[in-house]
């Protein structure tokens, strides 16, 4: 079995939903973790994930909407993570490519997630777009002053660098439909080279559809596709993959009791 560690099931229709979990299922996907990008929508991924046992949730503030808000406070953010089905915190992280909310105010929302990840005990999920120095640095700075925390490098699209400072940390990296591009030789090298107690797959659905879906608009299901090039590039069987990164899941995730 497949898990989709990340995606937006709250970006499709309701009435789309569950025939959406139905493809996925036949695909071999049995689970999916659909992602907190505003603390407004907390409440509905909630009501969301409540209602189907094959659904995880996540809480947080993607760096797009940080100047939309107050930034959250990361006691507050913690105590609404103590749902049973919020199995982590997030999303977080920098996007200097968009740029969507002041870089000051993005680096505040990364470390009140930072901080509410430790205070709950759930692993951070990483959103990271041209901004790599700057996220390994409040990372180091984090966990060398503030202590450890579990993380996660969600759709990782960076450079070498980036993922050696989250593996140092004991972190995971998790590659979407973007490793299946042509262009990915880079990404592949690196996918290569994560240890295997360290990968997990994603789609980031409703974007980021892998090859051959280019051109579609990506769901759970998809994540079979990159899954199987990932199998590839590590020379490992399909099915080998999808229980090393289902264990893998598990284990960082360790609210997401089957």
């Amino acid at each position: 079995m497949l898990i989709d560690s990340h995606c937006h099931l709250d970006y499709f229709g309701d009435n789309e939903i569950t025939p959406l979990l139905a493809r996925a299922a036949a695909a071999g996907v049995g689970e999916v973790c659909t992602i907190g990008t505003r603390l407004a929508q907390s409440a509905a991924l909630i009501g969301l994930a409540e209602a189907r046992p094959n659904v995880w949730c996540t809480v947080g503030v993607h760096p797009h909407h940080a100047a939309e808000a107050p930034l959250p406070d990361p006691a507050a953010l913690a105590a609404l993570a103590a749902h049973p089905k919020v199995i982590g915190i997030g999303e977080s992280g920098l996007d200097y490519f968009y740029d969507k909310a002041p870089r000051e105010v993005q680096q505040a929302n990364f470390r009140a997630h930072i901080r509410a990840a430790r205070l709950a005990g759930l692993p951070l999920a990483i959103h990271a777009r041209d901004a790599d120095a700057d996220i390994a640095a409040i990372l180091e700075d984090e966990w060398q002053h503030g202590g450890p925390f579990a993380l996660l490098l969600h759709c990782f699209s960076s450079g070498p660098a980036l993922a050696e400072a989250a593996l140092r940390l004991g972190g995971y990296v998790s590659f979407s439909g973007i490793l299946t591009f042509p262009k990915s030789v880079e990404l592949r090298d690196i996918a290569r080279a994560v240890p295997a107690e360290r990968l997990l797959v994603e789609t980031d659905a409703p974007y980021l559809a892998p090859v051959p879906m280019r051109g579609k608009r990506n769901e759970p299901a998809f994540v079979a596709h990159t899954a199987a090039v990932l199998a590839d590039v590590r020379g490992m069987a399909p099915a080998a993959l999808a229980d090393l990164t289902t264990a893998n899941f598990r284990r960082l995730f360790a609210k997401a009791t089957a």
